[in-house]
């Protein structure tokens, strides 16, 4: 549940649910804020991106508002959605700029952050959020289903990433954020494509987080429950806990992730319903055999619930801290 400050659990108080809206000590509300920051959200014309955008703008960033205006299966597009989010936002008294690229198509990407930066003259933030859904069984899913799903979830963030990446860097800041979810993590029936796409982008992450380190650009994922209109026509939620699954919900995370007081690069945090928890890839302490002995199936199969065994199971900053973990016993050799 929400780390931070609550009430002591007991009568009157659901076992692990905080009531209190404070924040961690030393932090008072609204002391994070975006003045002078620019952001680009992608796919904000409903749902969590419209949260975002509003969010950040509410709190002084200038926000480029990207969506296709597409209904779930990306068959539909219109400039609409991101006109009206961009309009609240400036009718509210804050500044926004509207885009209906595509994140798919690279000279997209690149034209919506040239937007971005001649209109506000900066891109700090980049929230990866746009998506589409084609779900279909392995058997039944058509190549370009498959292919398209990449293209949006995948190469999307990459190319609107490539794009914003120098000019972070050319800054010396920036805060990136990219959507995975449960189905690439812990994986789905009839999402593969989804599911792929999804866990790709925690690859991604951990490798442009050592790229953007010395630049002081931080980039995390989250992993989001909420009903929105990607989710609403699977009818996955049942109507009931759509309201105790408001993309509002999501956006406290999101919004600390784009902040200047955010400290960590490479997290993946679940957030939904007001639930928060770090997912983290972690790897067993293992079975180590003599390399200079023949190793066969055999002893893999009686092996294995060692190999398996997750009990002291622990992270690893990188490929290389893993590597130099896994290889260190063959030096003492």
């Amino acid at each position: 549940m929400p780390q931070g400050p609550g009430p002591a659990e007991g009568a009157g108080a659901a076992p692990g649910l905080h009531g209190r809206r404070a924040g961690r000590e030393g932090l008072s509300m609204e002391s994070i804020r975006f003045d002078g920051r620019a952001a680009i959200v992608t796919g904000a014309g409903a749902g969590l991106g419209k949260s975002y955008a509003k969010f950040l703008a509410a709190r002084g960033a200038r926000v480029l508002v990207n969506d296709l205006g597409s209904g779930y299966a990306d068959q539909e597009r219109s400039a609409g959605p991101a006109a009206q989010v961009a309009r609240e936002i400036v009718d509210s008294g804050g500044r926004a700029l509207a885009n209906s690229d595509s994140v798919a198509d690279w000279e997209g990407a690149r034209r919506m952050v040239q937007e971005c930066r001649q209109a506000f003259g900066r891109v700090d933030i980049l929230i990866n959020n746009a998506g589409i859904l084609r779900d279909r069984s392995l058997l039944k899913m058509p190549p370009e289903d498959f292919q398209m799903v990449l293209s949006v979830h995948l190469l999307g963030a990459f190319y609107m990433t490539r794009a914003a990446f120098p000019i972070m860097k050319e800054q010396a800041y920036g805060r990136i954020v990219l959507t995975t979810s449960t189905s690439g993590l812990f994986g789905v029936f009839g999402q593969t494509n989804y599911s792929a796409a999804k866990l790709g982008l925690v690859g991604f992450m951990n490798a442009l987080k050592q790229e953007g380190a010395r630049y002081d650009i931080l980039v995390n994922a989250v992993a989001p429950l909420a009903a929105t209109r990607l989710s609403q026509p699977t009818g996955f939620f049942p109507p009931e806990m759509e309201a105790l699954l408001r993309p509002e919900l999501v956006t406290p995370l999101v919004a600390w992730f784009c902040s200047e007081q955010c400290s960590v690069s490479g997290d993946i945090v679940q957030a939904g319903g007001g639930y928060f928890a770090k997912v983290q890839i972690l790897e067993g302490r293992g079975v180590r055999w003599d390399p200079r002995q023949e190793l066969t199936p055999e002893m893999i199969a009686e092996g294995y619930g060692r190999i398996s065994d997750m009990r002291g199971a622990r992270p690893f900053a990188s490929a290389n801290e893993q590597m130099q973990a896994a290889l260190a016993p063959l030096k003492e050799k």
